[in-house]
């Protein structure tokens, strides 16, 4: 739906007499008021996730997506589609997001057992990056038939999603401890994050790394501007990092990976720095297949271990509000960070803006091996200890009344 989202926002701009980087600037308030919602609320929508039942919380914001995308169908139906329109589903689609990605991201290890946990997470990825290959690869074709097309089909996907939710039984969840007032559980989510050094420092380098070197939010104006492939080709686009994500993925599901986490993790960030900027430069459809196929795989290498580490890390009762942080940080990097190549391309033109955003990539994977020795030398899943417990003196403060 986003990529679709993206097509029409850049293809009104540049039909209504906007330059290529004005139309860009347009595409960067899209990820602006994407992440506007999903900063404020994610604190909130992280303590949600351990204090309410986290399949109805899915499950209704999983039903807002279900009403954009019919919002969408309709305006495009009617040929009455128009930039505030489309403005606005991005603040809905922030909002929808905020609650669900720390509800379902928390819920996933309440479903399997934790020592299978990184093979399930893998089988996750496969499962969503198989709708990433599949939703783009017919998503520019679709609209080509019949601009509705995309987004019925993906208000008939979110209702199956709705149903299969619905499906998950009763889960075990741990009480929350520590704090008792509300913004005293937020804040010990947050401090927690702080504490465990090699979760702030993964969750960091995906925030920094991928909020300088994300290209997605261009490819709109590759597509139709730089390599003038259209519709369809957008779509090649966008599926192309999904078919090397999905590949990683299911490699990780046969062989998971098991040790030297740490450093693999900074390797494969350094790895989508490098494949951002060749595809950045790049002006042959078929390079930049091969580079986008590498960004994928690179980046789904790094969320792999990223998401294994948070979440075995995290105590059940604090997963919800880390899911959180992670959260916020993740649309720091994706829908801030399309905001952020958007505006860059509207000030250096696109190309620069992609090869500036992978040369900043990698110089961070360089800081990072540097600030954060606990997460350069993890050498597996597994936590120490003393990174789980709280320290004794902070829980004897949170039981004086």
């Amino acid at each position: 739906m986003l990529l679709i989202i993206g097509w029409q926002t850049y293809n009104i701009a540049r039909d209504g007499g906007m330059t290529v980087g004005e139309a860009s600037g347009q595409l960067a308030l899209i990820g602006l008021f994407q992440f506007v919602p999903l900063f404020l609320l994610t604190p909130f929508s992280g303590l949600a996730a351990d204090r309410l039942n986290r399949r109805t919380v899915a499950r209704s914001m999983v039903g807002l997506q279900v009403l954009c995308a019919a919002i969408l169908c309709w305006f495009t139906w009617q040929e009455a589609m128009a930039l505030p329109i489309l403005y606005g589903i991005s603040v809905i689609l922030g909002i929808g997001r905020a609650f669900a990605g720390p509800a379902l991201s928390a819920l996933a290890p309440n479903l399997v057992p934790k020592s299978v946990l990184p093979n399930a997470i893998a089988l996750s990825s496969i499962a969503w990056q198989t709708g990433m290959i599949v939703g783009p690869a017919i998503g520019g074709y679709l609209f080509e038939v019949a601009p509705p097309l995309p987004y019925a089909a993906v208000l008939v996907l979110f209702s199956i999603s709705i149903i299969c939710l619905s499906l998950i039984g009763d889960v075990p969840r741990s009480p929350i401890t520590g704090a008792k007032r509300p913004i005293g559980q937020i804040v010990d989510g947050m401090k927690y994050v702080g504490r465990n050094k090699v979760v702030l420092g993964s969750i960091t380098l995906d925030l920094f790394a991928v909020f300088l070197a994300g290209a997605t939010a261009l490819f709109p104006v590759y597509a139709r501007d730089i390599l003038q492939v259209g519709a369809p080709g957008l779509s090649q686009l966008a599926a192309a990092p999904a078919v090397g994500a999905a590949l990683t993925a299911l490699i990780f599901s046969f062989r998971p990976l098991k040790t030297n986490v740490g450093p693999r993790m900074l390797f494969a960030v350094a790895v989508f720095a490098v494949a951002t900027i060749v595809f950045g430069f790049s002006k042959s459809m078929p390079l930049s297949l091969v580079a986008l196929f590498f960004v994928g795989a690179a980046d789904m290498f790094s969320v792999y271990i990223r998401q294994s580490l948070i979440q075995l890390h995290t105590p059940d009762e604090k997963r919800g509000r880390v899911s959180a942080v992670s959260l916020v940080t993740i649309s720091a990097s994706n829908e801030f960070g399309d905001f952020f190549s958007g505006s860059l391309a509207f000030l250096i033109g696109p190309v620069a803006a992609v090869v500036t955003g992978g040369a900043g990539a990698l110089v961070i994977t360089g800081l990072w091996t540097f600030f954060f020795p606990a997460l350069r030398n993890a050498r597996t899943f597994d936590p120490p200890r003393e990174l789980i417990e709280e320290p004794p003196e902070e829980k004897l403060q949170e039981t004086i009344p």
